[in-house]
């Protein structure tokens, strides 16, 4: 029976909710976790013809990117757009997931899609901070080391970029007296032990820091055992935001701009011209990035296409470097696709029904 818990699992795999913005809100907003899945049906953000859909598709898991429940509740009910939807949610025996700001910061999720409907080569996050691991130290006896190792990657650490079970190990002594009352793994009570331990180093992502030393105290022979969790620096490969990639040939700006439109199914875009006339090394964001144009002139784009862009960051980006705002809706929907085409995937051996919407869920109009 492949439940929701199961799609949550997987989704927090690819897009953990630690990596999401602090004030995001991400996760099952509506339902019950335990709950058999009929069918699912992936949106960019909830609305009632998205429930008409669901209902239709016998479809009992809505999973969007915009959470429907952003900021805490005081009461719920139908007097607001978002209270009538999560009403109407609940009434029909619906659940819904949301996976914002996480899937935007991982790798393969909104940027890199939105570099790819581009048709950016070399893809690598535009812009990324350290300070989001942590490195667990113990010591063990050394036939327990693999026991300890593997219970710890098992919970998620030592994985780093496209390797995993990475871990440092020295051969040391560790020294002890067991006293009254303790029950040492070897030595006397009162006498001072010498033992031959390793000193095992790992990395975690910070979120998953209690869960690995949770396995790794299950893991350990002794009762009683030292171990440190120190913050580590190091950036992680696997999550940033934005991204940023190269086109296989340089093209003038107006043909980029072309491109771009074809390429997003749009009519129109806003854009202000840059230095440069011509196209080469772009950065992307999908939904509100202007936050982002720094790092995108750090790394010499010569176009950043992203939404939600404010009158006056065209002014600061006027003559400096072609930027172009290609829509919120219209710079996100394309994750919906490759989310549905993930699940698929990996519960191929189901009967269970994945969807994208057929609902164009963008409230915005162009004439």
């Amino acid at each position: 029976m492949l439940t929701i818990r199961d799609i949550i699992q997987e989704m927090e795999v690819w897009a953990p909710p630690g990596v999401a913005w602090e004030r995001d809100n991400v996760g099952l907003q509506i339902g019950d976790a335990n709950e058999e899945v009929t069918g699912v049906l992936a949106a960019l953000e909830l609305t009632p013809e998205v429930i008409k859909e669901a209902l239709q598709k016998k479809c009992n898991l809505i999973l969007t990117h915009h959470p429907l429940i952003f900021k805490p509740l005081q009461n719920l009910t139908p007097k607001t757009f978002s209270g009538k939807l999560a009403l109407d949610v609940a009434r029909n025996g619906l659940n819904l997931y949301a996976a914002h700001t996480n899937l935007d910061f991982t790798k393969d999720g909104v940027n890199f899609v939105l570099g790819q409907k581009l048709n950016l080569q070399n893809i690598e996050f535009l812009y990324q901070v350290g300070g989001t691991m942590k490195k667990i130290v113990v010591f063990v006896p050394p036939d327990y080391v693999e026991q300890v190792t593997n219970a710890m990657t098992k919970a998620g650490a030592g994985i780093i970029g496209g390797y995993d079970a990475c871990s440092f190990q020295t051969r040391g002594t560790g020294t002890f007296r067991p006293a009254p009352g303790a029950q040492p793994f070897s030595g006397e009570i009162g006498s001072l032990q010498h033992e031959d331990e390793i000193r095992i180093e790992m990395i975690t992502p910070k979120w998953k820091s209690q869960t690995v030393v949770n396995a790794m105290i299950d893991a350990h022979p002794y009762d009683e055992f030292a171990y440190d969790v120190y913050p580590n620096e190091a950036i992680d490969p696997m999550y940033g935001a934005g991204v940023i990639g190269t086109l296989s040939e340089a093209m003038p700006v107006e043909n980029f701009i072309h491109m771009v439109k074809n390429a997003l199914n749009i009519p129109a875009v806003r854009w202000t011209r840059g230095a440069s006339d011509s196209v080469s090394r772009v950065a992307v964001c999908g939904g509100s990035g202007s936050d982002l144009l720094p790092a995108a002139l750090q790394k010499k784009a010569d176009a950043f296409v992203t939404a939600d862009i404010k009158y006056h960051a065209f002014h600061e980006a006027r003559g400096i470097i072609n930027l172009i705002d290609a829509g919120h809706y219209e710079t996100e929907v394309w994750i919906l696709d490759a989310l549905i085409k993930r699940l698929k995937k990996k519960f191929s051996n189901t009967s269970t029904k994945f969807y994208t919407t057929n609902i164009i869920t963008n409230p915005i109009h162009y004439s």
